[in-house]
This record gives C-alpha cells, structure tokens and sequence, in this order.
C-alpha cells in the first residue's frame, strides 16, 4: 500500500474545493504540495447543476444592501440562521464576486454592459447574478477547474474516494485513507491539513435533483472520526423539479423561472399558490413544496405543472437555454406547453459544524460547501447563498491557514496505525447488489423521511433501515467503491432519521404532522458518534 504526504488535502472538486484549492496555492507557501481528491472526474459535482445563480450584494446595486440580505437569510432560516456567519459572508459578497470575474468566471450582463440581476423566492430585491442563462454552477466550476488545470502547485486525483479520515488518540486529524476506484489500490496520504468539500446527500431520496456523486460520504467520513454534526432532519426539496425521469436524478427547473413571472398551476390549469401564501409563488421554498405536495396528494396527481406559456419566447430562450433545450428534448416547448413539475431533494442545510473558517470540532479536519453547517442556512436556505457561501468560506479559509503549519506529521500513533492496518487486511467476498439495496434506502427516504413526517412514519423508517443494516454486513473494507457509497449512506440516512425523531417540532424545511407548531426558542441539533441520540444545542 502506497504511502504519500501532502501539506493540504481537498476532499472534492466542486465549487467550494476548486475555490479552496486555488486561494490556498496563491496565498500560502505549500512545501509538500496541494492534493485535491474528486471520486468522479473534475468537474462532476452537484456544483455543476447549481441553475439559478449566485447571490452577489454588490457595492454598485443601490437597491440593496447587506442588511436587506441578512434579514432575507434569517428569515428563510426559520430561526436558526446565525447572525454573525450570515453578516460576514453577506459583507463579503462583493469581494469574492470581484475575485470570481478575476479568476475568468462570466457573469451575464444587460445590453448596458451592467450584471444582470434576478429575483428569486424570499430575496426583498433583485440580486442574484448567474452565467449562461441557467448554468450558473457550469459557468464557474468551468472557470476554476481550467485554473486548476494549469497551477502547477494543485495535484489531482481522480476516480478516487476517501474512505477513512485519520485521527489520532488527540483528537487530531492527520490524513485519510483513499480508494482508487480505477486501480483497486489504497493509498495512505499523511496530511495536517484535510478539508471536507465533498458536497450533498441527495441520492439518499428516490427523487433528488442531485447527481449520482451526492451520497453524503464526507458527513459520513466526519461523523465516523468523532466530529460534531448538526441539524441533519433539515433536507430541503426543491418544489420545482421536471417530473420526467433523467438519468438517475430530476432535471431542475430554476426557481428563476418563477422569479420571471411563471405561475404554478393544477391539471386544470389553475393557479394555487395565493391559497399558501402571500408571495405565491415567490414564497420561501419550503411554503412552495408543500403546497405543491398537498395539491398532488388532494387531486392524486403525480405532478404540478408550471405555466411560462405568458411569457415573450425570446427572454426565455436567452434567460433559460438549457431549460428550453431539455424541455424541447422531452417534447415540450416552454412558450406554448406547461412544464410538469414536482418536488425533490435538493439540499441539506445541515451538516459538519463549522465556523466561518472551515473549522469543525476535530484539530486539522475542515468543511466548506454544503457538506458543513455553518449557521447561514438554519433550517431553510435561501435560493442562491448556497455558491456564495462556498466561496466565501473558502476563502476564509485560505487566509486562517496562513496562520497554521502545514508540514505533514512526522510520526503517528497507535490509535492511527489501526485505521491504516484495517486496509492492508484482506477480507472475505460476499456480493451485494448495491443497487437493489440503494433503491430500498431511496425509497424508504422518500417515503417516510421525506416532505411530510411524523413519529409512525420516521419509527417505520428507522425499523427499515435497521432490517437493510443487517443485509449489508460490511463494517469497515469494502470491495468498490459503490460498496463504500451505500455504506456511508446508510451512516447519514440514520443521522436524519434519528435527527427528525428528536426535533418534535416543524421548523423551516422540517415538517411534522404530528408536531405542526414551530417553538419559541430556536436550538440546534448536534449528535457525535456514540451518543444515542441528537442532542439540542441553544
């Protein structure tokens, strides 16, 4: 087995850990090198379908500001939004958009040569930028993976899953175990500084908007080696998913469509949302889920349908390209045709606690993206903070590690050594059909942990869950990385479920019907490996 160092190591190549490893290559001296692991290709993220755009508070957009922009945030967070992390990153805004446009990134513009900003559901004012019309998450992963292409300071591994973290008797984290898929190999890269970028959780629900590589594995990998997790019953559905299925998840229709006038209407064409709320269609997208969820399940329709057909064809061919080109590839022309629609995972505001640096409660591991929970989300985010936050905080990062040492570890202990030995073991084969097994988990998720839940259904789940536990017997090695997958999936889809039993309350994107008041107080909800249940955290 093959032993390497490296002064940094990046878990991921989406947005957040493209971004990272960029400001980490420029703003600090890195003796042993940067290593960025991605187990797809570069470039193959759930970054890559981010549509509608990017939040940017911009010093020359007069009608808005950061204060207008915290109060949006912490209003969709339901109460669980911090103050401080949303006031930072939403401060910051401008800076890291200036840095963007640096780094080659292209953002849409008006026939004045101004950004051209949109509106999107729960944001006061129109302040979201996107490239490409709707291929925000394309246009600036494209720029930064070709970035990261030419440093020569930032070595790649693709095809390559991190299957271990290595933490010491000190609770410090002094590298990873990783898996080539390609060669079958393992290779034991010693690091003091490993950074969790690995993204969502969304394939763990039959209906997602997320790519195949969204399984959860770096909430997995964190909550195995010790570190503090938070607020995973939180799983927000995007209400506007095309109800046809693509590949092996549901194409999203921005919600930038409705943010341009597009209406939600039944099989009989009428419009509902005003019956939900006053924004209607513009209402925090939890509101827009479950009145969508309700109207399918009252009129037992399999889909909603979004209605654009009043709309000037041209804006729509210029605003939403790829929408238009899907739509069209599935028979369906946006200007004259209504588009079915139905919810789907889309994101979990939960995560890895960390502050706004990356930091999680382990010594040397760090998260940034999706995959960490810092407090700007609460219990619901708002549309388009997600890619700000991943470029804000990783940036944050790059500028904390200037301050830290980035030698690789010398020596390691005891407690390190038996992670390393567990992968030089050789172990009986027993065949899994990892697929069947992912469908049951996918469909027990959705089924009973998903937009609506209650004490029988999350008990149900919990009981199903345990039963596809006892088929899949393998606790440590696996022999691909499918098997690795399924493993942490199982891991994170226990963590949601034991999280929502203990949140006897709705809140944001988690609802209860057993449970329909949101309380008073607003707390966190944390759980480490070993404790037997979530605890709530003021």
């Amino acid at each position: 087995m093959k032993h390497s160092k490296y002064s940094v190591v990046i878990i991921g190549g989406g947005i957040a850990g493209l971004y990272a490893a960029l400001k980490i290559a420029q703003k600090n001296k890195i003796p042993d090198g940067l290593l960025l692991i991605t187990k797809s290709k570069l470039g193959e993220s759930n970054s890559r379908y981010a549509q509608g755009g990017i939040v940017a508070v911009l010093n020359e957009n007069k009608k808005d500001s950061t204060s207008l922009h915290i109060s949006d945030t912490l209003k969709a967070g339901a109460g669980l939004g911090d103050f401080n992390i949303t006031k930072f990153i939403s401060e910051n805004s401008d800076a890291v958009i200036k840095d963007l446009l640096d780094l080659g990134v292209e953002f849409d513009k008006n026939g004045n040569d101004n950004f051209f900003l949109t509106l999107e559901a729960a944001h006061s004012v129109n302040r979201i930028l996107h490239s490409g019309g709707d291929a925000t998450g394309r246009g600036i992963e494209k720029a930064l993976t070709k970035k990261v292409a030419q440093n020569p300071d930032i070595e790649v591994y693709e095809q390559t899953l991190a299957v271990d973290l290595l933490v010491n008797s000190d609770s410090e984290c002094k590298g990873l175990v990783a898996f080539n898929d390609l060669t079958q190999e393992y290779e034991v890269i010693y690091s003091s500084v490993v950074i969790l970028a690995s993204g969502g959780l969304g394939q763990l629900y039959k209906h997602t908007t997320n790519p195949t590589v969204a399984t959860g594995d770096g909430v997995a990998l964190a909550y195995n080696a010790g570190a503090i997790i938070q607020d995973m019953e939180f799983i927000q559905f995007h209400p506007t998913a095309f109800a046809r299925e693509i590949n092996e998840n549901r194409f999203l229709i921005s919600e930038a469509v409705r943010g341009e006038g597009a209406k939600l209407i039944n099989a009989k064409g009428v419009e509902f949302m005003h019956k939900y709320h006053e924004k209607k269609e513009l209402a925090p997208r939890d509101v827009v889920t479950r009145a969508i969820f309700n109207e399918m399940k009252e009129q037992h329709l399999e889909n909603v349908y979004l209605n654009s057909t009043h709309l000037e064809k041209s804006m729509l061919e210029k605003r939403f390209p790829n929408i238009t080109r899907i739509c069209e590839e599935n028979g369906i022309d946006i200007s004259k045709d209504f588009i079915p629609v139905s919810p789907a995972a889309h994101y979990a505001m939960g995560g890895i606690k960390t502050n706004i640096e990356g930091r999680s409660s382990i010594r040397g591991l760090y998260a940034i993206g999706e995959v960490a929970s810092t407090g700007l989300h609460g219990a619901n985010r708002l549309a388009s903070n997600s890619l700000l936050e991943c470029v804000v905080c990783a940036y944050e990062l790059a500028n904390y590690l200037k301050e830290v040492n980035l030698t690789p570890p010398k020596q390691i202990d005891e407690t390190i050594k038996s992670i390393v030995d567990k992968y030089s073991q050789e172990i009986d084969y027993v065949e899994y059909d990892v697929e069947k097994l992912k469908g049951e988990l996918q469909d027990i998720m959705w089924d009973y942990v998903g937009i609506l839940r209650d004490e029988t259904s999350l008990k149900i789940a919990d009981e199903k869950l345990q039963r596809l536990k006892a088929e899949f017997t393998t606790n440590a090695k696996c022999f691909n990385k499918y098997e690795y997958e399924f493993k942490n999936m199982l891991t994170v889809a226990q963590l949601i479920i034991n999280s929502a039993q203990k949140r006897k309350e709705s809140r944001g994107a988690h609802f209860r019907t057993d449970y329909q008041i949101t309380k008073e107080i607003a707390e966190h909800n944390c759980v480490v490996k070993g404790e037997k249940e979530p605890v709530f955290v003021a």
